[in-house]
């Protein structure tokens, strides 16, 4: 095809990744709008408009809309897809990569407004890897930065969330504190085992001695595991 001299046709693919976004429409709205308005200022038609209501970008194959706009693009009814931000496709660099190698090979371009990418091209195929990775790269460093804080909040006995590690209680200023009789059973756990007790004996004496488990339940060989490795 001479796109020198033919309107290029795009099907446009909009998402939004949660069920609040889809029924209120303003996010769909809104990307619907973009891709219009590229269309009007780069002389294209839009054919169609895709939309994946309420669905995460972690995978292709849970998206139906994605699915079935791969396999009209693979059968030649446009010449690619226009998306109003290129993590409206995906926000992973593996499925990216995919997507860009398929386009290459079935002859269908990836078109993005916000970065104003095409990937017809092989200056627009480099940069759509190149903003992949680096979207990548900033998810990771977040989860990195996350983790980091937890542990040093763990470190410094400060309550994360979720279930309070054993041997400790929530204090009136959001501070792990030591609870005086689950310290007691952890003590008792160490002794027990260093004396060769068996799991199930180390908790047998437990119940002897009524120090009773965080849930009021007799010792079990589990439970006790547990204490012993913490």
């Amino acid at each position: 095809m001479n796109r020198t001299t033919t309107r290029r046709r795009l099907i446009g693919y909009v998402r939004v990744s949660t069920s609040m976004q889809a029924d209120a429409g303003h996010s769909l709205e809104a990307q619907r709008a973009k891709l219009d308005a590229w269309c009007a200022l780069y002389d294209a038609d839009l054919v169609d408009v895709v939309i994946d209501a309420g669905l995460s970008a972690s995978t292709m194959d849970g998206r139906p809309g994605l699915v079935s706009l791969l396999s009209r693009l693979r059968a030649g009814e446009a010449d690619g897809v226009l998306v109003a931000k290129l993590d409206r496709l995906t926000r992973s660099t593996r499925d990216l990569g995919e997507l860009v190698d398929r386009s290459t090979r079935d002859g269908w371009a990836i078109l993005s407004v916000a970065e104003q990418l095409d990937t017809s091209s092989a200056a627009g195929r480099l940069v759509v890897n190149v903003l992949g990775a680096v979207s990548q790269w900033e998810r990771e460093a977040a989860g990195e930065r996350t983790s980091a804080a937890m542990r040093s909040m763990r470190e410094r006995l400060l309550y994360t969330g979720g279930r309070v590690r054993y041997g400790y209680r929530v204090g009136d200023d959001g501070c792990l504190v030591p609870d005086e009789h689950e310290q007691a059973v952890l003590g008792a756990v160490r002794e027990l085992h260093a004396a060769g007790l068996s799991l199930r004996g180390i908790g047998a004496e437990l119940d002897r001695r009524g120090l009773v488990s965080r849930s009021g339940a007799p010792w079990g060989p589990s439970t006790v595991r547990r204490l012993v490795a913490a």
